[in-house]
């Protein structure tokens, strides 16, 4: 990239999302984008490489991203206020020869990116397929009920804090604040979680809940990998409640 657009600056946000776990890259470019300036965003989870699924680019708000077609562009998309237009990704004079079938990060995405942060315009890059078509990821469950807020397992990250969809304001709506604990239920039981600010408001090895940099509910364990001690893997369906209003069965 630096090479065929030389001058223009690269920010490189993480390597350090799971193999294949294309969820876990969707929530990090969502939650990654409105902070970022405007540009040509590369994202690359790609089990699916080399085989018949779509390489793309897509223009939402003042943002170009540029990837698979597998859902994994399709969160920040719709965080930047939705899909323009988009192009797949056909103009082979504009990769890398020989294209490997296994590095299309290298070999494609990375070069058209570049182009296009040099100048290139987006329909150069290929036919224009119409954004209804385009592959998304199911909007992760997220809601209010009577007295408690229903969510899901958004991701775990690297320390295996877990990330929820369960938003910061939606626990104000349930009333709950910060030094209050929360009912946790996981569907087959229910832990008594204390909900504080940071990690080190609890002791060495005991959970905590709080609020991420993101906004989301989060459960962490000080000095641990909560993700591992509960078995909690994405899309693990979750209810939150205050402790002394928590849900009965």
């Amino acid at each position: 990239m630096v090479r065929l657009a030389p001058g223009i600056p690269i920010i490189d946000i993480t390597h350090l999302v799971p193999p294949g776990d294309v969820r876990r890259g969707a929530a990090v470019l969502a939650q990654t984008v409105p902070y970022l300036p405007s540009g040509v965003h590369v994202a690359v989870v790609d089990p699916g490489v080399g085989t018949a699924r779509r390489a793309v680019a897509v223009e939402a708000g003042d943002h170009v991203f540029v990837g698979p077609d597998n859902g994994l562009l399709s969160w920040a998309v719709r965080a930047v206020g939705g899909a323009r237009r988009s192009h797949r990704l056909e103009a082979r004079e504009l990769w890398i020869h020989p294209v490997s079938h296994t590095f299309h990060g290298r070999d494609m995405f990375a070069p058209v990116a570049a182009r296009l942060a040099g100048g290139l315009d987006l329909a150069e890059v290929g036919p224009a397929i119409p954004v209804d078509d385009l592959t998304s990821l199911p909007e992760p469950v997220s809601r209010m009920r009577d007295g408690y807020a229903e969510g899901e397992v958004l991701s775990a990250d690297r320390f295996g804090n877990v990330q929820l969809s369960v938003r910061a304001s939606q626990l104000s709506e349930l009333g709950v604040n910060s030094g209050d604990t929360l009912a946790v239920d996981l569907a087959r039981r229910t832990l008594t979680v204390p909900f504080r600010e940071t990690f080190a408001a609890v002791s060495p090895g005991e959970l905590v809940a709080y609020v991420d940099s993101a906004g989301f509910v989060a459960i962490a364990v000080n000095s641990g990998n909560a993700a591992q001690r509960l078995g909690l893997p994405p899309g693990a369906q979750v209810r939150l409640a205050r402790f002394k209003d928590a849900f009965t069965r």
